[in-house]
């Protein structure tokens, strides 16, 4: 297989990390949770605030594909020493951008929100910023097996 090949399907396996990204929006389900059981609650927004949503994946895909690209590709910089250097140098600069990529891909904007319940009970809930939430805003809360969204 010619180099070309190698870096062109290494480049798309990095590339295809911005799949990773979780959504955990409040229109955000995974398999496990459909079909089950949610109890209801409602309440009134307080207060909204913007944050980041950091994936705990913890996995280095992105930098062990980053310095695959790289040092493929600084391997063919030169001659002798020269390619193993370049290589050496392209893998770690490889796995350095790699990994800011896969920080970039796998974040995403998010919501604070805190809502007083009907009950009385103050609570606040951090999802995917996916729909637009205002203080005043009468919500439902749902939860089902450790996992708790808001919803209009």
């Amino acid at each position: 297989m010619k180099i070309n090949h190698i870096l062109s399907l290494s480049l798309i396996g990095l590339l295809s990390l911005a799949g990773c990204a979780s959504n955990v929006g409040s229109t955000d389900y995974n398999g496990a949770q459909t079909r089950s059981v949610q109890e209801v609650s409602y309440g009134v927004v307080t207060n909204v605030r913007q944050v980041n949503i950091q994936d705990n994946n913890n996995l280095p895909i992105g930098a062990l594909a980053g310095a695959a690209v790289g040092g493929l590709a600084g391997s063919q910089v030169g001659g002798g020493n020269g390619r193993i250097a370049g290589g050496v140098l392209g893998a770690v600069l490889g796995g350095v951008g790699g990994s800011a990529i896969q920080n970039q891909v796998s974040s995403q904007k998010g919501l604070e929100i805190t809502v007083k319940l009907d009950s009385g009970r103050i609570i606040a809930i951090t999802q995917g910023a996916d729909v637009p939430f205002y203080p005043g805003d009468r919500v439902q809360i749902l939860s089902s097996n450790g996992v708790t969204r808001v919803a209009h």
